[in-house]
């Protein structure tokens, strides 16, 4: 007898498509952060005739209409980081350690000026402290005379200083707010059982433990002070002076002066990243840890009779970033001269008629604002997301220097970025000047960095055995990427969604420089605005920036944090 054995034809083997896609990823990486920062070099060190040479850095640093702007921002920053300390210390500890009333209402209004774009902070207070026309003005000029000089003058050194420094304490608050949050009590316990007092305490045991967070903080302020555009272009350029960041952009301006642009970016650039070295270099040695595994909540200090006043004292702080401005651009929205106070028979709704409806450019502006941040906050999450899976997971080779590479851009300030990016895709073969494009490609590279660490962070809380458990049943590492990883994250990949999509709100130095007239976004209007002089136009779109901000922020607060901590994060900052 004899038996047939029949087989089925074997399966063909599934294509796994896991490394030439991440591999593509790695490339776009490498493309969004080294062409643009090759091009700035090649311009920098080169004449027109792309002849290597010194002469931009020896023409620029041999100019005082440069080294003015450059001692000016290291005053800017110098000065706006301490005030952030002096007064974002206090504030984090009231609110983390001690009984004061209304401590989460305190740090909602700490999340508020955090939100609010640094320029639209210094158009408010234009409104609120310009020596002739600013209301606070006005309002001492009853009390002292008509013909008494302005109390306030925003158009000035101090001026800038104290505007950048309310828009910058927050970054500092959250940080050593945050510190004090996970701080075990049992130090302070011990310390008080053995004896110490309040400030015995404080000196021996929270300082020194708050200490690595105050100086990061410090040094963030630092950088963000240093980088900034909008707030110094509004108020130092009408004072007659430059920073930093001015100066490179005017030498945008016709005629330009692209090798010089380049040069003066690279100073920046580079002390940029010595700051960030020495930041890391400076927490490595001086970091502090508690050994053991579950630890008690801090316990919170009781002010007694100090509690009310501890409160008027935070929002006396908060009066400068948030309520005084808020009020000013509400009053601009709705009175017929915007430094006039509005009374319930002035009010008018023209600003409003006149800026959606009449003013051409918003249409234009509010769309493209919306495609940008819409694609840039995809992308981007869709980007962190793939090169945190890479680098947690450890998947291909070179996964270290992926990570370096999604977290280099922060050391890249807004107006070098953009010009890099001017030089990189103004000529063939990738000419994108002139498109959304090349705003998609800054807006993605400046926001890469915060999106990276947050999906980071989520991805470290899910443990790897549920990826091989997919995959031993069959599925790529793609697949096991989008089918179990991906839904454990849903709250962390939203909240990364969020933050770029507002990043891209706020987001001025990049899009000063690479923007054209059918590419202007609602930030370069806002600025092209206070160039004409329209604050009324500018309060209403202000306005309507914040709450289109304040909406996507209450609703990831809204979103059930599970699947990684990237949404707290938010919420904390």
């Amino acid at each position: 007898m004899t038996t047939t054995i029949t087989t089925s034809p074997a399966p063909s083997p599934r294509i796994d498509w896991t490394r030439p896609v991440l591999w593509l990823f790695a490339a776009v990486l490498v493309l969004l952060i080294l062409l643009p920062l090759s091009w700035l070099a090649v311009f920098a060190f080169t004449d027109k005739s792309r002849h290597p040479t010194l002469q931009n850095f020896v023409t620029l640093f041999s100019n005082p209409d440069f080294l003015d702007p450059l001692l000016t921002t290291a005053i800017i920053a110098t000065t706006s980081a301490l005030i952030c300390c002096i007064v974002a210390a206090p504030i984090s500890w009231l609110v983390s350690r001690t009984d004061m009333p209304g401590r989460q209402t305190i740090r909602a209004l700490v999340t508020a000026s955090f939100v609010t774009p640094p320029f639209l902070g210094a158009v408010a207070w234009e409104l609120l402290a310009a020596p002739n026309s600013g209301l606070l003005n006005q309002l001492y000029r009853l009390f002292a005379g008509e013909d008494a000089d302005a109390l306030f003058n925003i158009y000035s050194m101090t001026g800038i200083i104290f505007v950048i420094s309310c828009y910058t304490f927050p970054f500092v608050f959250v940080l050593v707010a945050n510190a004090l949050d996970t701080m075990p009590g049992e130090l302070e316990d011990a310390s008080a059982i053995l004896g110490g007092n309040a400030w015995t305490t404080a000196r021996r045991v929270t300082i020194p433990l708050a200490l690595p967070a105050l100086v990061a903080g410090a040094l963030i302020a630092f950088l963000q002070a240093m980088t900034l555009f909008g707030s110094p272009a509004i108020l130092a350029l009408p004072a007659g002076f430059h920073t930093m960041t001015t100066k490179i952009w005017s030498l945008f301006q016709y005629p330009p002066k692209l090798e010089l642009a380049a040069a003066a970016a690279v100073p920046l650039l580079v002390l940029t990243i010595l700051l960030l070295q020495g930041q890391k270099a400076l927490l490595g040695r001086r970091g502090y840890s508690v050994i053991g595994g579950k630890y008690g909540a801090p316990r919170r200090v009781e002010l007694r009779g100090w509690r009310w006043a501890a409160l008027g004292f935070c929002l006396l702080v908060l009066l400068n970033p948030v309520f005084l401005p808020y009020l000013a651009l509400l009053n601009a929205a709705f009175s017929p001269n915007a430094t006039t106070l509005v009374t319930p028979s002035t009010a008018t709704l023209h600003n409003i008629v006149f800026v959606f409806t009449e003013l051409s450019s918003t249409q234009l502006a509010l769309k493209n604002t919306v495609i940008l941040g819409t694609a840039t906050a995809t992308i981007g999450t869709i980007l962190a997301l793939v090169i945190a899976y890479v680098t947690t997971r450890k998947v291909i080779a070179g996964h270290r220097v992926l990570g370096f590479l999604a977290t280099a851009p922060v050391a890249v300030p807004g107006i070098v970025l953009g010009v890099g990016l001017f030089l990189s895709y103004t000529r063939p073969p990738f000419v994108l000047y002139g498109t959304l494009w090349i705003l998609l490609l800054a807006f993605l590279t400046i926001n890469l960095p915060s999106a990276y660490q947050q999906l980071q962070a989520a991805f470290s809380t899910i443990h790897p055995e549920l990826e091989e458990a997919s995959r031993i049943l069959g599925a790529t590492r793609l697949q096991a990427l989008r089918q179990i990883t991906a839904p454990l994250l849903r709250t962390g990949v939203i909240a990364t969604w969020c933050f770029i999509f507002i990043g891209v709100m706020r987001e001025l130095s990049a899009a000063i420089v690479l923007f054209t007239s059918q590419t202007k976004v609602l930030s370069v209007l806002i600025y092209d605005l206070n160039e004409g002089g329209d604050l009324a136009a500018i309060a209403v779109l202000g306005i309507a920036m914040l709450v289109i901000t304040f909406a996507v922020v209450l609703a990831v607060n809204r979103i059930p944090m599970s699947g990684g901590n990237a949404g707290a994060r938010l919420r904390n900052g």
